[in-house]
């Protein structure tokens, strides 16, 4: 099982970015995928979650300003981000929780860095 992400970058406060993140399995079944962020001198945080079924939970920081999506059959998730803050500036990984071989666990993708400019 492989996750790759993509998508970071530098932008100007106020814009937008969008990340990606591929799950690269066969014979798997992915439950819960998400958007974790890690800034500098700080412990890795939730963003966002999206269930299998599609509810999402989203920080209190990024409420109203990301949106979290899926693609089931493309064993895909993406992460839209706007109105972009210097705050938010971090290291985005995604992450997945995957059945397969008869357990479950949680798989991370390689990190991804977003700089935002004041």
């Amino acid at each position: 099982v492989q996750l790759q992400a993509s998508g970071g970058g530098l932008v100007q406060a106020g814009g937008s970015l969008s990340l990606s993140c591929t799950v690269s399995a066969n014979g798997v079944t992915i439950f819960d995928m998400g958007w974790y962020r890690q800034a500098p001198g700080k412990e890795r945080e939730l963003v966002a979650l999206i269930y299998k079924n599609g509810l999402t939970t989203y920080s209190d920081s990024v409420k109203g300003r990301f949106t979290i999506s899926r693609d089931n059959a493309e064993n895909t998730q993406a992460l839209r981000m706007n109105s972009l803050k210097p705050e938010d500036t971090a290291v985005y990984y995604c992450n997945a929780l995957i059945f397969g071989g008869a357990r479950t666990l949680s798989y991370w993708g390689k990190g991804t860095l977003v700089t935002v400019s004041s």
